[in-house]
């Protein structure tokens, strides 16, 4: 079987350094997010410099002590991992992602990340994605999860899968909290639930019953406390219910386990664009190109009306001699799917001409964080 591979160093002390606790204290947070392991393979980007809460089975063979889950392995280093707990853990820490890090970052030197690196690709550096590490606060035996909660679901879907649950929790609309990396994009009815320090999503029914109907996109309504009865699902590193009944519920015991942090977490990386077609300098595009754009983070659909522009280089226009003017009039229709922006043009383009793509401020991700600026240019050919 081959395993994806998530590497985590579980810190002692340096000598000469101060305490292992009093260096991880800073770096944990009240924020802290109930996670699995498929979810920070899935969406390192996200939980980048965010306290999680993780589950897994310590094994140890020819490449170490590890974490594994499911098809997971989360590698460790460091006694006391090894020495005070066996089997089914759970383990509390910041995830890293070391890539984004620079190199002159203070944790670098701290945990030895850069040998980190040569030690598992031979490389000085890692790139993004490459080598996650988990900063361990604190590993302990996993305490069996007999009923189904949010927490419970968060921390070990796999348990509950396809199974029928009831669990009750917070509503948090369609992630308008930063609760969750990415969204199911089942309808625009999806919403969160949360409680303590776990949320998951719910998915097939609106958010409506008797007293009570719910806007997934209005912060006034989130607080409300609902009971959720339906069939435990998970695709991409994603916990969801496929709802068959909700309802109005009162309040229930939101007390996660005791922990002291001192630091608010970090909010999520800005959302960037990670992939375009036509490419970025891209020539001989086709006169009846469309344009796709794909995001690092689900996306708030209707942020991009009114924030979505395009042109042709107006210096070709000055240089030629000839009138500015616009590309054909165009759609743009987003994939919550996909994360992709589509543009779909009326005509074809000018040839020759060089097409400016510009994504304007204002377009936002799910948690409301603002694109980080973008502009696409490509040339069409004859």
């Amino acid at each position: 079987m081959v395993f994806r591979v998530l590497v985590a160093a579980l810190v002692t002390a340096l000598a000469g350094a101060m305490p292992v606790h009093a260096q991880l204290r800073a770096e944990i947070s009240s924020g802290r997010k109930a996670a699995t392991l498929d979810a920070l393979a899935a969406y390192p980007g996200f939980y980048h410099l965010q306290a999680v809460r993780v589950r897994g089975k310590l094994v140890t063979d020819q490449v170490g002590t590890a974490l594994l889950s499911g098809q997971t392995r989360l590698l460790t280093v460091g006694d006391a991992a090894v020495a005070q707990v066996e089997g089914d853990v759970e383990a509390t820490g910041t995830f890293i992602d070391v890539g984004r890090l620079q190199q002159d970052d203070q944790r670098v030197g701290t945990y030895g990340l850069a040998a980190l690196s040569q030690k598992v690709l031979q490389r000085d550096w890692p790139g993004q994605n490459e080598l996650p590490v988990l900063l361990v606060s604190e590993v302990k035996k996993a305490e069996p999860l007999t009923a189904a909660s949010v927490r419970a679901l968060a921390l070990e879907p796999a348990k509950y899968e396809g199974q029928p649950v009831t669990i009750s929790g917070r509503f948090r609309g369609r992630n308008l909290f930063g609760d969750q990396p990415a969204a199911p994009a089942r309808s625009k009815f999806d919403f969160v639930i949360q409680l303590a320090d776990a949320s998951v999503w719910v998915v097939g029914r609106r958010p409506k019953g008797v007293g009570f109907d719910l806007n997934v996109e209005a912060r006034v309504d989130t607080g409300r406390w609902l009971e959720i009865q339906g069939d435990v699902r998970t695709a991409k590193g994603l916990v969801y219910i496929e709802a068959i009944a909700i309802k109005a519920t009162q309040p229930v015991s939101d007390s996660g386990p005791v922990e002291t942090v001192t630091e608010v977490a970090p909010p999520p990386p800005a959302p960037q664009v990670v992939f375009s077609t036509p490419t970025a300098n891209e020539i001989d595009v086709s006169a009846e190109a469309r344009v796709r754009i794909q995001f690092s983070r689900d996306m708030t659909a209707e942020s991009f009306k009114g924030n979505v522009q395009a042109a042709y280089d107006p210096r070709e226009a000055a240089e030629r001699g000839i009138p500015q003017v616009p590309p054909p009039p165009f759609v743009a229709t987003y994939d919550q799917g996909r994360r992709m922006l589509e543009l779909k043009f009326s005509g074809p383009f000018e040839r020759f001409r060089t097409v400016i793509i510009r994504l304007a401020p204002g377009i936002i991700a799910f948690d409301k964080q603002p694109l980080v600026p973008y502009e696409l240019r490509f040339t069409v050919g004859g």
